[in-house]
């Protein structure tokens, strides 16, 4: 995603809000209570959040990390990690044009331009799944979303939702809409829909 991150909170099978970090943060920080669950829209995955002190201190306890300098060309964004692979591999790399990384940054930029839309349909789809494991596991017709989900049947997927509460339909209707990249968007659902 190119654009700012969104996190989500739900109380139950109501949702507080959508919004940026900061704002979720404010919002966590100033009514603390239990019974809230607070998601990265990017991933699906539950987060906590460690609210302690003030607010500022909170907001930059959680701030997002700069980028690590180090070896490399950090003002190009490149970021220094270990990488294991076997003596093969290693060889094969050091043929290549350009060396290692290099070979290694252009087989990664080939394999995404092959088939980006299955990369943002697999991303979708474990977002979705494991929103709707943590909020919606207990509701009828739950196992049969999953199978029409990661089936791309998004009839099906909209049918198992249709009787769920209405925030967390919803919800799972905006995260499970790129899984669904070749047919018609999900009908009522968009982005303002869920700020």
């Amino acid at each position: 995603m190119d654009t700012e991150p969104t996190f989500t909170t739900f109380e139950g099978h109501t949702r507080r809000l959508t919004a940026s970090l900061a704002e979720i943060l404010t919002l966590l920080h100033a009514q603390p209570r239990a019974g809230l669950l607070t998601f990265d829209d990017r991933t699906g995955r539950s987060v906590d959040f460690d609210l302690s002190g003030t607010l500022d201190e909170v907001l930059a306890r959680h701030a997002p990390e700069t980028p690590r300098t180090g070896p490399g060309r950090p003002k190009l964004g490149v970021v220094s990690r270990e990488v294991s692979l076997l003596p093969r591999h290693w060889e094969w790399l050091e043929r290549q044009r350009g060396g290692a990384s290099a070979a290694l940054r252009r087989l990664i930029d080939e394999a995404r331009q092959a088939d980006p839309d299955g990369e943002r349909r697999a991303q979708a789809q474990a977002a979705t799944d494991r929103f709707l494991g943590a909020v919606a596991g207990d509701l009828p017709g739950y196992e049969e979303a999953t199978r029409a989900l990661y089936a791309a049947d998004r009839g099906g997927f909209e049918a198992r939702l249709r009787d769920w509460p209405e925030d967390v339909r919803q919800h799972a209707l905006f995260l499970a809409a790129p899984a669904f990249t070749t047919s018609s968007p999900p009908s009522g659902v968009s982005r303002s829909s869920q700020e």
